[in-house]
This record gives structure tokens, sequence and C-alpha cells, in this order.
């Protein structure tokens, strides 16, 4: 079923590799104004298509007028032939009620649609993308997937019309479509194969393959996330509400895909702009213009436009064509019998003097030739990973006085090092790059000979071989321009993209893991309902304490002597504050003075001086806590009070609630990564927000308390929407609904679409608010009766003039606010509970929970939802929903702080000693522990194995990460250099 489809597409293809060259002549002889304009050229097509009605007769008719069209349209055609491939048929829900309203209306809205039309007049040009958008995200009503009829023309009319209209999802199926080109709860698989990109910088390749290729996901996915993407839709919406699109990926892999597609679109926008500049400069050919566009990476760019960069003297094979030596290596290919290199002579004309001038400018052309083309380097390429490339660093010449000894010492293993680049680790290709940057190292990538021997015979009898008998000397300059090709250009090619290669592949796994240590970090699990004393250790200048409240409310700061010689009398200052407060937790930073103030607090509590109280402590990470207490953030938060004295507020809260703490802090500064300097900072600062984003909004935020600076890591919000979500709220009260959002200035359907999902509405709370509001409300309309009709116009003038932020109907709370479906899905959710009998009082009681269950035995998953006419991924979703308990937080299933009465020494380690510890910090080469003696421990990267890790527990990610406890064995002590070694025996 899928062979015509595939071949269809490759025939789309074909006829545009054709007429690349012309379409990128004509783009680059335009300014940037008339590629833009050129996308909207054909004025006629919006008013025509909305004058079709959507009906299935138009359909056959409609499909020979497309193709006759414009070029600009066989995308669209290419879209739909590769959306059959990969069995994009889709059945709506109501489908016929729908039609049988629309035909029943078309006489009664005929007068509307002209009026709003002429209203939409000067947003044309916007129209047009929403159109073609549509074209390409077409969806097939009916149960056949070979049909392909012109849909195109509906969805332009519902996309204008539901422009004018208020966006809501209180309507029917087919009224959803707002932001995305499919309908809510409807399992779908569209592609855009037309999007703009493409468009203004079309490539010799296809976006979406190369995509596929280097990620290695299929291809239907990769098209459906560039759609979703190009559509501004947030990796938490997609990673939760549009699972059926991405074949359920994670959110490591979607954001893995994200960034090659950002770098592919990066190395393609170079590409137009350099073949831009070459043409300005009138030095553009043909066979330029297709090495330009073949290029795939920054690399191979670079390689393709060096000679043309302004202010190159110009390369050897340039120097020799402006000599007119051209001529006579196209000659020496192809007719090398005719070839007289006598006649080239010039006496007197550097570079053409003498007959060995001549051979040597012929020779530097052929290797230009041979190395910038691209049936060469492909199979100089596929020959070297049949081959064992090895990379090797040695101790670079430097003099001792510019190099320190110890950053020396440091590379000691990769003094004399080498390894096959197919086996190298990523810490390694991190620590030679540093070396090498700090002038210790020197590092050279090693190509056997027997590469470029097989390399040279393959471009002697097959490639390169001139067309006829050459003479033995003219043989000889083809053998003497390969062998120079190879060491001058391609060797050096090749050397830069396995470095670049392996250094961008090194980085970004860097990042990844600093991401998903970051992810570990921000859901430990909350300890909620506890009074905390935080204490930022220190030696001269006091330990710095705060007592916090169950609600982080602060009750007391203080400053206290412990190392000092006053250690016992501030213990009674401690036992009067931790009795008056009801204090019995210490959370302790793990800064200067750290193992000091552990060690002062575990003698107090193993005496039992804080008796009746039973007190433990634990330490946490104060990574960042010294920045943000001197941040703008704290001083809005915390005024008047000492910054010394903030970081102790902000250690407590981080056990209290990790997450709505951490997230004050700049990601990079909480220190759970690994050589974080040496990587991209653009690229370790997207991927640490995008994971703060992602966490923020799967764990979910209470609108009516949170604060702003955890609003506005919600996807979907920034910091300006989230302050216009407080301000709103400061303004007219607590939020009722979700559908409140919609009144906040600034917050449009896309933004309502992609945060709402995300902030819950405690209905407890709102219940208690909703009754006290009744009731005033019935004072209000009896002195309504009394009042004037004068102030009643008033009032219609200003709900006229404020239409953002006036409600006209009557706010009830939805007690599905409270959960993380998404209104899209309310109507969905509503017929849910319907099929099982449930109503909405018993969202999250464990009798919803049953009925759900005993709904799964007799039907099963996949059943209920296509007797729903959803996806499973949609369905799983709303049982979720229903079934968790109001307060439920996922966060619970990860680990809570470590808890302890007791302290070890570094000396009291014996080798073979059991014992629990927590993870630190996870790098590429191994796990770090804190064991509790007040040096981590090192669990080598090969010491975690599969069988190690826990499988009944719930995980984000497949190794250990910062705060899960885990049972190790005391392998080595080496404790002049306070080395401790372990072995992983399980996962706690």
């Amino acid at each position: 079923m899928s062979s015509l489809p595939r071949r269809a597409k490759a025939k789309v293809q074909t006829s545009l590799s054709k007429d690349d060259f012309s379409y990128i002549s004509e783009l680059s002889s335009a300014s940037e104004d008339d590629k833009e304009d050129s996308a909207w050229e054909p004025p006629k097509k919006v008013p025509r298509s909305r004058k079709q009605p959507a009906s299935k007769e138009s359909k056959p008719k409609r499909a020979p007028r497309v193709k006759k069209n414009t070029p600009q349209l066989s995308d669209a055609s290419e879209g739909v032939a590769v959306q059959e491939e990969l069995n994009g048929s889709l059945v709506i829900a109501d489908v016929d009620l729908e039609e049988k309203k629309t035909k029943l209306d078309t006489a009664k809205t005929q007068k509307t649609a002209k009026t709003k039309r002429e209203i939409a007049a000067p947003r044309t040009k916007r129209l047009k993308v929403d159109g073609k958008t549509a074209q390409t995200g077409t969806l097939e009503v009916g149960c056949s997937s070979t049909e392909m009829p012109s849909t195109s023309t509906m969805q332009e009319g519902t996309c204008k019309k539901e422009e004018d209209d208020d966006f809501t999802f209180e309507q029917s199926t087919l009224k959803r479509i707002k932001t995305e080109s499919c309908p809510q709860g409807q399992p779908v698989k569209f592609l855009s194969s037309a999007n703009n990109v493409k468009e203004e910088m079309e490539m010799n390749w296809d976006i979406v393959q190369v995509l596929s290729e280097r990620t290695n996901i299929e291809f239907w996915v990769c098209a459906n996330i560039i759609h979703l993407l190009n559509d501004d839709n947030t990796l938490p919406f997609i990673i939760r509400y549009r699972k059926e699109l991405i074949n359920n990926l994670d959110a490591d892999s979607l954001r893995e895909v994200q960034q090659t597609l950002e770098e592919l679109r990066a190395v393609a926008k170079k590409a137009y702009s350099t073949i831009q500049k070459i043409k300005k400069e009138g030095k553009m050919s043909e066979c330029l213009l297709k090495a330009l566009l073949n290029c795939k990476t920054f690399e191979e760019l670079e390689h393709v436009s060096a000679p043309y960069k302004t202010g190159s003297k110009g390369t050897k094979a340039q120097r020799a064509k402006q000599l007119g030596l051209e001529g006579a290596a196209y000659t020496l290919l192809q007719n090398p019998v005719g070839l007289n290199l006598l006649s080239y002579i010039r006496p007197g004309v550097k570079g053409l003097s003498a007959l060995q001038d001549v051979e040597i400018g012929v020779q530097h052309i052929l290797a230009d030739m041979i190395a910038k083309d691209k049936d060469t380097l492909d199979y100089i390429r596929k020959l070297c990973q049949n081959r064992c490339i090895c990379i090797q660093s040695s101790l670079a010449k430097v003099s001792s006085k510019k190099v320190n000894e110890k950053d020396v010492d440091k590379f000691l293993l990769y003094q004399n090092f080498s390894c096959n680049i197919r086996n190298i680790h990523h810490h390694q290709i991190l620590a030679i790059n540093r070396g090498e940057n700090l002038k210790i190292l020197m590092v050279k990538v090693n190509i056997p000979d027997g590469v470029k021997n097989e390399f040279c015979r393959w471009c002697i009898q097959n490639r390169w071989r001139p067309r006829g008998f050459a003479r033995p000397e003219l043989m000889k300059i083809l053998h003497n321009s390969l062998d120079d090709s190879f060491k001058r250009l391609i060797y050096p090619l090749l050397c830069r993209e396995f470095r670049a290669k392996l250094t961008s592949d090194a980085e970004k796994e860097s990042v990844m893991m600093f991401g998903r240590n970051l992810r570990q970090l921000l859901l430990t699990s909350p300890v909620p309902g506890r009074t905390l004393m935080g204490v930022d250790p220190g030696y001269k200048h006091g330990c710095k304490i705060a007592i916090i409240s169950p609600t982080s409310q602060i009750l007391h700061t203080d400053v206290l002597y412990l190392h000092c010689g006053q250690g016992f009398r501030e213990a009674e200052k401690i036992k009067r504050l931790l009795l008056n407060f009801n204090c019995s937790t210490v959370v302790i930073g793990n800064g200067t003075a750290c193992r000091e103030t552990e060690a002062y607090f575990a003698d107090l509590i193993m005496k039992n001086y804080f008796a009746p109280l039973d007190v433990v402590y634990c330490i946490v990470s104060e990574a960042g806590s010294s920045i943000y207490s001197v941040s703008p953030e704290a001083n809005k938060e915390m005024p008047g009070l000492d910054p010394n004295l903030r970081s102790a507020v902000s250690i407590a809260r981080r056990v209290q609630d990790p997450l709505a703490e951490l997230v004050k802090i700049e990601p990079k500064h909480i220190g759970v990564g690994m050589y974080q300097h040496d990587v991209s900072q653009t690229l370790l600062k997207a991927t640490l927000n995008s994971v703060v984003e992602e966490c923020v909004s799967f764990v979910g935020v209470d609108i009516n308390i949170c604060s702003e600076v955890l609003l506005r890591h919600i996807a979907g919000l920034n910091a300006n929407r989230a302050k216009s979500i407080i301000e709103w709220r400061e303004k007219n009260g607590p939020f009722i609904n979700r559908e409140q959002l919609k009144n906040v200035k600034g917050l449009g359907p896309k933004s309502f679409q992609q945060c709402a999902g995300f902030i819950r509405i405690n209905q407890d709370y709102i219940q208690t608010f909703f009754s006290q509001q009744t009731v005033s409300s019935d004072k209000s309309d009896r002195a309504a009766v009394t009042s004037s009709a004068g102030v009643e116009v008033t009032g219609e003038k200003q709900r006229k003039k404020r239409s953002k932020t006036t409600v006209d109907v009557v706010l009830k709370p939805n007690p599905l606010d409270q959960t993380c479906i998404h209104p899209e899905s309310y109507d969905l959710a509503m017929r849910f509970l319907s099929f099982i009998g449930g109503t909405l009082y018993e969202i999250g009681k464990p009798g919803m929970k049953h009925k759900i269950n005993s709904s799964l035995e007799k039907e099963g998953l996949e059943k209920i939802a296509e007797r729903l006419q959803t996806s499973a991924h949609t369905l799983q979703v709303i049982m979720d929903g229903l079934s968790q308990p109001e307060s439920f937080d996922f966060r619970t299933d990860f680990n809570k702080p470590d808890f302890k009465r007791s302290i070890m020494c570094l000396e009291d380690l014996k080798i073979g000693t059991v014992l629990t510890g927590k993870v630190e910090n996870a790098t590429l080469f191994g796990i770090f522990v804190d064991i509790g003696v007040g040096k981590s421990g090192l669990i080598p990267i090969r010491n975690v194995t599969e069988a190690k890790l826990s499988k009944t527990k719930k995980r984000r990610s497949l190794g250990l990460g910062p705060g899960e406890r885990v049972e190790v064995q005391v392998l080595n002590i080496d404790i002049p250099r306070s080395r401790i070694t372990l072995d992983l025996i399980r996962v706690l």
C-alpha cells in the first residue's frame, strides 16, 4: 500500500531537482523583501478557495485544478502523497452531523462571511500562510486512505472563520481547529513537507530525510515534529498532548530532534547567505552553486566557500586559473591527446615562464577539482568508515613558563594517548580539547596509508580517468594532482570533519547529561508540612540560620558562631529556637565548614541534647544560593534581609520544595554537569531552560498561589505573561476556572492552548471563595434593582471598552481544572465519564479508579479509544487525570533527602564496607556518591550495569541521577589523594 505513494514522492522530488539551479539563481538575485513577497504572489487563490463549498462532490473536481496551478503547489501535493504513505487517514467524530448543520446554515451565513472577508482584507498575507499550512496538513475524512481529495479549500475557510470567532474549546470537534491543523483527540499523522523554511531555504537535500537519518527516528515522526514546532508548540505540550504524532518519544529524544533541526536550518541559512555574497561579487558558477547546495554541515560549507571569502588572497587553483590554465586542466581529462603544455609557456610571466610552472599550475587546478567533487568526497568518507581512524594526543612542546605544572599533571592520561574514533568516550574528547586549548596537548587524526592508496587507485581507474590515451608525463601530472589533493586539501578536511563530529557529539552528550541531572534534581521529592532550620555554614563570619514555616514563611533569622570557641553557648540558643518553633529538621549547606557544622549537630543529636525533640539533619547542595541571595528576585522576595541570611532561607526551602526554589537560580549555576564551560553555551542554556520548563509544566502549578518566578517557566508563558497573570489575580481575585485565562492581557489563543493543561485550580479553595462571592453577588443584585438606568448604560459601555477583561457569563468552577486534562479534551472527558457511569464529583476518588479499571478490563484501552473516536494516548491522559487525587504530585515517586543522626570519617572506612549513599552528580565517566564521610566516592561507569538499576520504581532517565539513594561497596581508598572508589550494589 505504501509503495505507490513512495514512487509518487520520488517523482515529485525528481521534478523539483531539475529546477534547483534556476530557482536558486532567481532567488539569489532578489532582495530579502522580494523573497518574502514571492511567497504571497498568487492573490486569487484565497478568494477562489473560500467560495468553494466543503462538499464531497467538489473534492475530485478540484484535484486537477490544483495540479495545473503554479509550481509552488507541487510541494503541497508532495505533502499529500507522503501523507498517504504514512497512513494519514482519519475518522472524525460527528462529521455527518456537522455537514448537515453546515448545509442548513449556509444561506444564513453567506452575508456574514463576505463581511468578515472584507474586514480581514489587510491580513491577506497571514491568511495565505494559514492556507498553505492547511494544505500540507490536510485531514482525510472517511475510511479510505487511497483518496486524495482537495481539502485545502475547506480548511482554509475554517481557519478564516476561526480567526474572527472568539477562541474556545467548548464547541464541537470540527470547530476546535484553532492553532493546530488537527482537531483535538483525533489520531492524525500529518506531514508538512512544504513549510515556509523549505521554500525560503531549499537545499539539494530533504531536511526531513536528513533529520531522520541523523536522529535515527522515523521519517513521519520527524515530519510531524517539524510541523508542530513550526506551529510554535512547546515541548511539554507536544510530549503530553500530542503523543500519537511523535510516536510517544521522550523529552530528551524530542529535544535532540529539535536541536538537530535547528542545526540543519542554520547550515541552510548560512549556505544561502554565502550564495548571495558570492553572486554579488560575480564569482558564482553552476558548479559552485551545486556544491554549496549539497553541503549538510558547517565544515563542508567552510571547505567549499573558503576560497571566495572577502580578503582572501586566493587559492593556488584560483591563481592558476587567472593565468589561463583552466582549459589545459579540462583538456587533460577530456582530450589528453590534443594537449600541448608547451603552448602555454609565457617567458617573463610568473607561473608560466617554464614547463614545470605550467605543470604545477595544472596540477593545482586538478587538485582543487578533485577536492570539491561530491562523488569523490563521498567515496573517501565511505572508505574511512571501514578503516581504523585513530585520534592521538601527546604533550605539546612548550616552555614551562607558559604552562603551570599542576595543569600538566591533570592531563597525564592523555600525554601519550591513542584511540579509535569509534571507541573513544565523550569525556575523553572534551578532556583532549581542553588540553589542546590550554596548549598542553597536541592532537592529530591518523588516517592509514592504505586509505590514500585505495583512494588514488579508485580515482585513476574510475572517477578521474582521462577520456583517451594520456602520455606518461600527463599521467604523472594526474598522479601528482591526486597526491597533492589528498595531502593538502582532502586530509585536512577529513580531520576537521572527524574532530568536529566528535566534539559536537561529546558536547551534546555532556549537555544532555547536564539536563538529565538537572531534571533529577528538580524532581526531588518535596518535604512539605515541616518547620525547617536552614544553616549556611561558615567559620569567621559565623553560621547563618533561618527558620521557615511549613508554608515557606520566614519565622526567624540569626547568626551563630559555632566554630569560634562559643559552641556550648550557641547550643543553648539552638535548642531554645528549635523548641520555640517546634522544629525537628536541620538543613545544612554543603559549602565551607559544612563538615565541621555537620559534626557539631551530629554530636548534639547523639547526646540527645534536643530532647524531647527527635532532631535529624540532612546535607543539601548550596550551589547558586549566594548568587541568588544578591539577585533582584531575592531582593524583591525578601526586602530588607541581609544577603547572607537569604542564602540560609534558600537552603531550607530547597528541601521543602526543591522545584519552586531552584527555578529561581540560573540552571548552569546549580552545578550538576560536566565540562559545562567547554561546551556551547547557547546549546547549554537552551537545553537547561527547556528542562526547567518541562519539569515545572509536568508538575503543574496552582495559579492562585504560585509565584511569578515559577509561573514564567510554564510552557507557553514568559516573564511578561506571568506578570500579567499575577496582576490580573491581584486586581480581580483568584481564578475560578481556566477559561478566565483568556481575559488576561497578552495571553492569546496559542498561549492559552500551550499553558492551560499545566495550570491547576484547587477546587476546595475555589468553593470557599465562590460561596462568599455568591453572597456578595446577591447583595449587588438587590442594589442594582434600585439603581438608575443610566448607570446600567455606563456599565455596557465599559464592557465594550474593556472586552478583554469582561466576562458576560456566570463563572463556575470546573472540577476538570484541577487535573492534567487539557481544556480541548473536556468534551471527550465528559463522554468518557458517561461511558463508565461516573460524575465530575468523583474525580480523584477511589470509586472513580474502580470504574475506570473495570471498564478497561471489559473492553481494553484500544477499543474504548476507538469507540470514543480518539487516540489511546489522549484517552490515557484523561484516565490519569480523572483517577489522580486532587493533591497528586508525581514527585513523591522520587527520592527524598537523606536525613541522618550520626557522622563518619574517611579513616573509618575499610575496603569491602557496604554503605548507603546519595548520588551527588552523574558524569560520562562515573557517578559521584555522597556516603557521609565528607568526600564523595566515585562509581566508575563500567560498574553501573543495567542489571543493577531499579526496574520497579519509576525512572526519568536510564542512568543514575542526583538525589537517588544507592547501596555501594568500598573498592579502594586513597587517603593522601582523598579518593574513594566504589562499586554499585543496587539502587534503593
